[in-house]
């Protein structure tokens, strides 16, 4: 059963590749919020 863990795999990966994608984007709004212009 190599492919379960092949497409287990992939969904971790690709879940791992959005939540660092929304993480960054917060982290780059909180930071421009906290800089005074």
């Amino acid at each position: 059963m190599w492919y379960f863990a092949w497409i287990l795999g992939l969904g971790f990966a690709s879940a791992f590749a959005v939540l660092n994608a929304m993480w960054l984007e917060l982290h780059n709004d909180a930071r421009k919020t906290a800089l005074p212009d």
